[in-house]
Formats: C-alpha cells, sequence, structure tokens
C-alpha cells in the first residue's frame, strides 16, 4: 500500500455499529463491565480508547512500523522515550537541535543523572568519537530546527550497531513520513509532533511514537500510561482527519518551499538561505537519497544582522503570520533566537549559525505569488 492510501485507509475501519466511515469519537472516561474484569477491551480511557487506538495503528503503518502511541504532545512523547533510560546512560544529540528537546534533555533528565552530548551530527564521526560504554541512545533530528541540515540516517545507524544495545531514534517532525520514512533506514525509532504537518491545520497539540521493538513498545505504552500524557479522542479525530490529506498537503507545502527559497536566496538584503533542496547545501545528497522532497520549512538570515531588523521584517508580514509552531496550511514565520530557542545559550546558538537575524519560515499552501510578495515587502 503506498503512503497516499495508507493516510486514508490504514488503521481505519468503519464503525461496527453504525457503519460511519469516520473514526467516532468516543468520547468517554470509562465503560461499562459485566462483570470485574469482563468487559469488550476497554476500562478507562487514560488506558484504552477506540479513537486513540485507530490514530496509532493509522501513524504506525505510515512509518512502516509495527507499534503506534500517541502523547498528549511532542515533548510528552520525549518525555517517555526518556523515562525508558537510568541514571548514568548518555544521549548523543545534534547540536542543532528544537529548543524544547534541548530544554527537556538538559534542565528535566539531566539533574536525574542521564548524561547528553551535543555534537555535529552532519558528520557520522563526530558522533562515533562521542560514543562511549554508557551511551545508550542517539537522538537524531533531520532536517534540524531551524539551521535545515540534514543527518545520513543510516550513517547513523552503522554508528550504533557498532555498539551494543544503542539505540537510533529521529525526530521525523519536518519531513513527515510522506517524505521520510527512518525506519526503512534502520531507524529503531521515530518521534513527532504531531501537532505540525501530521494533523496539518493548527488546531491540535500531540506527540506520537512509532517503533518495532515489542519489548520497548510495551514499556512505553506502560509509561503512556502510568504517566498519563494521552492524547483525548477528539484530538485523535481531528489527526485522523488531517492526516487524510498528508500527501496533498505535503505536495504542495515542498512546490511553495522551493519556489520561496529560489526567491529569497535571489533577494539583494538576504544573506543566506537554508534549505537542503539548494544543491550548494552541505546535506543535499544525503536528502536527495533519503528524502522524496525538500519540505516546507527553511530559514533565512538578513545581510543587516540585527535581531531590531528581523523583528521589523517579522512585524511586517502580513500572509505570513508571526507564530510559534509550523507544517499547518497557513505559513508561519518566526525568530528562533526570542521563540523556539530561546532556552539554549545565545553562545551554543551562534556557534551552530543561529543567529540573531535569522527567520524561520514555514511555507504554507496558500498562493506562492502571494507569499513571495509578501516577503517582499516586509523585506523591502
Amino acid at each position: 500500500m503506498k503512503i497516499g492510501t495508507k493516510a486514508i485507509h490504514a488503521g481505519v475501519k468503519p464503525d461496527p455499529t453504525t457503519g460511519a466511515i469516520m473514526t467516532p469519537i468516543y468520547q468517554t472516561s470509562t465503560y461499562v463491565q459485566a462483570a470485574p474484569g469482563e468487559h469488550q477491551g476497554f476500562e478507562y480511557s487514560r488506558t484504552q480508547n477506540p479513537t486513540r487506538f485507530a490514530l496509532q495503528d493509522n501513524l504506525a503503518a505510515l512509518e512502516n512500523a509495527k507499534h503506534g502511541l500517541v502523547y498528549s504532545s511532542g515533548l510528552g512523547a520525549i518525555d517517555a522515550v526518556m523515562k525508558t533510560l537510568r541514571p548514568g546512560d548518555e544521549v548523543i544529540s545534534t547540536d542543532d537541535l528544537y529548543g524544547g528537546t534541548y530544554r527537556i534533555f538538559t534542565k528535566i533528565f539531566e539533574p536525574y543523572g542521564i548524561k547528553f552530548r551535543f555534537v555535529p551530527m552532519d558528520d557520522p564521526q563526530a558522533v562515533s568519537r562521542a560514543m562511549t560504554d554508557a551511551t545508550k541512545l542517539i537522538w537524531v533530528e533531520t532536517p534540524t530546527n531551524p539551521m535545515m541540515n540534514i543527518v545520513d540516517i543510516r550513517a547513523i545507524v552503522d554508528v550504533a550497531r557498532q555498539w551494543n544495545g544503542v539505540r537510533v531514534a529521529v525526530d521525523n517532525t519536518f519531513a513527515s513520513p510522506y517524505l521520510q520514512q527512518p525506519m526503512d533506514l534502520g531507524a529503531d525509532l521515530v518521534m513527532h509532533s504531531v501537532t505540525k504537518y501530521l494533523g496539518g491545520h493548527s488546531d491540535v497539540v500531540m506527540g506520537a511514537l512509532a517503533l518495532n521493538d515489542d519489548a520497548w513498545a510495551e514499556e512505553l505504552a506502560f509509561i503512556q500510561n502510568a504517566s498519563g500524557a494521552v492524547a483525548g479522542p477528539q484530538d485523535c479525530f481531528l489527526v485522523l482527519r488531517g492526516i487524510k490529506t498528508l500527501h496533498v498537503r505535503m505536495q504542495r507545502h515542498c512546490e511553495n518551499g522551493a519556489a520561496i527559497a529560489q526567491h529569497l536566496a535571489r533577494h539583494p538584503k538576504v544573506e543566506k538561505v537554508y534549505w537542503p533542496g539548494f544543491e550548494s547545501h552541505p546535506g543535499h545528497r544525503i536528502a536527495e537519497k533519503q528524502m522524496k522532497d525538500y519540505g516546507g520549512m527553511l530559514s533565512f538570515t538578513l545581510k543587516d544582522d540585527r535581531q531590531e531588523e528581523a523583528f521589523r521584517v517579522l512585524s511586517s508580514l502580513k500572509y505570513f503570520s508571526l507564530a510559534e509552531s509550523l507544517g499547518g496550511v497557513e505559513s508561519l514565520a518566526g525568530h528562533p533566537a526570542s521563540m523556539t530557542h530561546a532556552s539554549i545559550p545565545r553562545e551554543h546558538r551562534l556557534q551552530v549559525g543561529l543567529t540573531d537575524s535569522l527567520i524561520r519560515l514555514s511555507v504554507g499552501i496558500e498562493d506562492v505569488e502571494d507569499l513571495c510578495a509578501d516577503l517582499d515587502q516586509a523585506i523591502g
């Protein structure tokens, strides 16, 4: 089954009671039992919910995985993965990491004795040099947020396989399963901020995990239930609806993203555009190999590299809305240094190129000529 068919049909069955083609919203907290322990597979909605189960099956199918789990947010999903580690374990991740992930790693789990190493992950040898006997997990983000670096997933998996018991997890949020399927490249686990492209309409906050390992999936399901960071049935319904157009939306996101990147690259006031579709991008060949297309995310810097100038541009946009998040049908613009990556120390940000004038765009599915005109009038 191809991904466009999976998006519409995988894990979804007509309602057995009415034949409704859409999965019902099972808006219930509990389920009636005929006798203690005698029920229809559902006891309490933190533990089991039919709407959530349908979404989990759908997401697993999209990532070519056996198991899917959804959480109340992307960070809730990451939190569950970190809870499978123990004090003294080490995690290696990219030095160009989403600010929320960096924050939960360093502010929440580091004080509990888990060590985190941040390396330039576009260089597999840097990852290899950082490995120790304590390393238990390599956390990959590709394309990275917001610098659009590309990590060779298969190469990182090859590094991990040289060490006993080291797993590879991939944050696939920027690419979505439409563009990239890390499980097929050897990854052990895939994480999504479902809030973004999977939901696609800026109306849901949710996270997801997909994996094949039965024992790890059972542990993560236990944590999902015991810690309680579950997604509600209304949100699961909205995501099931959003996923039905994932392939169509992503095609337009990619087309518009390419047009905007090329347009900005020609603008006299733009210093640099970060987009993996350019042949000059250092990760272009890897992206070409492991992705179907280059996505709708890009970042750019201004020649006037002042935060005040970036703020002026962002405040002048009309069709690009200044807002957190990404991956919705509408175009968004953000200032990572003061918004999504504010939790990362400035000296660390500057080392990876995240300057004070960097602007991140989530290119939506509007008419691209209107979007180009909006950027032109804002940049001046």
